[in-house]
């Protein structure tokens, strides 16, 4: 396996199926003693979810600024 100019690798189909990291899994890396491993994460809300959950505790009648609304959407502070 070679990582690509992108810092890319392809994880093999067998490997995939296995270990049940079907498309959009969310999944981290940590390194532990010089080696990388790949989690896969369970049960944790994806970018969009956590941007959702943001956004639906800001009160319907806002003031924000669309720039504000955005930094929400983003997960930084507005």
């Amino acid at each position: 396996m070679r990582i690509t100019s992108k810092g890319q690798v392809t994880i093999p189909q067998s490997l995939r199926e296995r270990c049940g990291l079907l498309p959009h899994t969310e999944v981290r890396f940590v390194e532990e003693g010089g080696r990388v491993i790949l989690e896969k994460l369970e049960g944790q809300p994806s970018r969009g979810e956590e941007g959702v959950q943001r956004l639906q505790k800001v009160r319907l009648r806002t003031r924000l600024s669309t720039d504000e609304l955005l930094a929400l959407s983003r997960g930084s502070e507005p």
